[in-house]
């Protein structure tokens, strides 16, 4: 199958005619062809989001208008949310039941709605007389402009959706670019888009591997919003520097659980091998180093290798898999050097560390637990992006907080704990944006999820995520 352009609310071939395949990493077989888009096709998308913007057929809008259109972008999802899920899981190999439908849909239409609400709220608009002599001030929240988001390939859809609910909500125009490894629902998102009644240049989607950068050094894109690698956030932000830009960034993240002797040590080793597995590992927020109080460490242990090995891997169709293959042969090949190198500094590998012998096809790799890593090593420094879980012990609350810190990453982090003064007193002094006690990895449209360190900075979820898309204006109105 062909896909083209989504540009000024309509299908259109790139400029120059380049196209590139997109692969099933369940099986390496080709499933669709995209546009490999270049410059002048960048340039045509954000001229048309410029026009949509500066005509004031979104921005102007009420927010009661933009609200009834994004909802009714909900609706439409939701009608359509298996036949999304299933092409999703054929681009991602994610399970169909467990991840694509259960959940990545579920919470893609319930952000859409959410940010729906969000556009009518009136929350921090205030006027009033501050300065003598007769004057009145009103604060203005009004949008920034034009946005440039590029989405990553690990949860095409919902963070397509993650990146428009906030943008449309504060009223902004955007060119969306997914990875070039898994374009398909964003581009079959732009059928609904139109359906739902956003005007034509709004929403404008566009395919290539040149292309995020071309969106980046584009003079009239006044803020670029990425969810991807650290180094991929560090580069964007030197390009923007030129022309001052705003930057969203969520980037990586290397999240620790602290379990306390304590915690329910079964319900810690299967929230924790169910963080470090969902989605192949393949998550930013996924529980990738587990810190246990020294004293429950041989019943943690042995708990946590016997939830990984019990993680049902398979075929992305098939009912009962919790987990399918990596995105790419590539991306399996570097999980296995970490691994590998993990293991050669002196690492033990209590389970998994390979492909598993019943998938030979697909880019499939085992739920891997590793033991005893040095805290300055690799494998505990850098983010592995699969399904690996290191081990280590702690001896008290305060090593425990210290070892947990100890990266450049700060996006996620749990405690298990059933002390809940501990629970308290443990979460104020992690430094990450997430922390959750007794649980690992779900999220909520209320409340905000974003980095601190070089996890990034802005803020996806909740109405802190529209307040980035938006610029604060003082309107001063003499009396006289």
């Amino acid at each position: 199958m062909e896909h083209t352009l989504w540009i000024d609310g309509r299908w259109t071939a790139g400029e120059i005619g380049s196209r590139m395949a997109v692969i099933n990493p369940a099986d390496g077989g080709t499933i669709a062809e995209v546009v490999d888009a270049g410059r002048d096709d960048v340039d045509r998308a954000v001229r048309a989001a410029r026009r949509a913007f500066d005509d004031g057929r979104w921005s102007r809008l009420t927010p009661a208008e933009r609200s009834l259109r994004l909802w009714k972008l909900a609706d439409l999802l939701e009608s359509r949310a298996a036949e999304f899920a299933r092409l999703e899981s054929l681009n991602t190999g994610k399970p169909y039941a467990l991840v694509s439908l259960g959940a990545d849909l579920p919470f893609a239409v319930d952000n859409l709605r959410f940010f729906a609400g969000a556009a009518r709220d009136t929350h921090g608009s205030r006027a009033g007389e501050f300065a003598p002599g007769g004057y009145t001030s009103i604060s203005r929240r009004e949008p920034v402009g034009v946005v440039g988001q590029i989405a990553p390939w690990n949860y095409p859809l919902m963070m397509a959706v993650w990146k428009l609910g906030p943008a449309l909500a504060a009223g902004c125009t955007t060119v969306l670019k997914p990875a070039s490894l898994t374009p398909l629902t964003t581009l079959k998102l732009a059928e609904l888009i139109a359906e739902a009644g956003i005007p034509d240049g709004v929403v404008n989607i566009i395919t290539g591997r040149s292309a995020g950068q071309a969106l980046v050094e584009h003079p009239d894109v006044r803020m670029i919003s990425v969810t991807g690698s650290t180094e991929a956030g560090q580069s964007i932000m030197r390009t923007s520097a030129a022309s001052l830009k705003r930057v969203h960034l969520e980037l990586g993240g290397k999240a620790p659980v602290l379990v306390f002797a304590d915690a329910d040590i079964g319900k810690a080793a299967t929230k924790a091998a169910i963080g470090a597995t969902f989605n192949s590992g393949q998550d930013c927020t996924a529980a990738t180093r587990l810190y246990v109080e020294e004293k429950i460490r041989p019943q943690m242990e042995e708990a946590l290798v016997a939830a990984m090995r019990s993680r049902v891997i398979g075929e992305p169709f098939a009912e009962t898999t919790e987990m399918g293959p990596m995105i790419s042969s590539g991306h399996r090949d570097t999980v296995q050097s970490s691994v590998d190198r993990a293991q050669s500094a002196g690492a033990r590998i209590l389970t998994g560390g390979g492909t598993p012998s019943h998938c030979p096809a697909g880019s499939y790799f085992e739920p891997t637990v590793i033991a005893d890593a040095d805290q300055r090593s690799e494998i505990i420094q850098r983010e592995v992006f699969g399904p690996v879980i290191t081990i280590n012990s702690f001896r008290d609350e305060d090593e425990a907080v210290r070892l947990a810190n100890d990266v450049v990453f700060g996006l996620a982090a749990s405690v298990f704990t059933e002390n809940a003064g501990r629970a308290m007193r443990v979460s104020a002094r992690l430094e990450f944006g997430t922390v959750w006690v007794n649980d690992h990895i779900p999220l909520a449209s209320e409340f905000p999820h974003g980095g601190f360190k070089q996890s990034g900075f802005g803020k996806d979820l909740s109405v802190e995520a529209m307040g980035d898309y938006q610029v604060t204006k003082h309107v001063m109105i003499a009396h006289d």
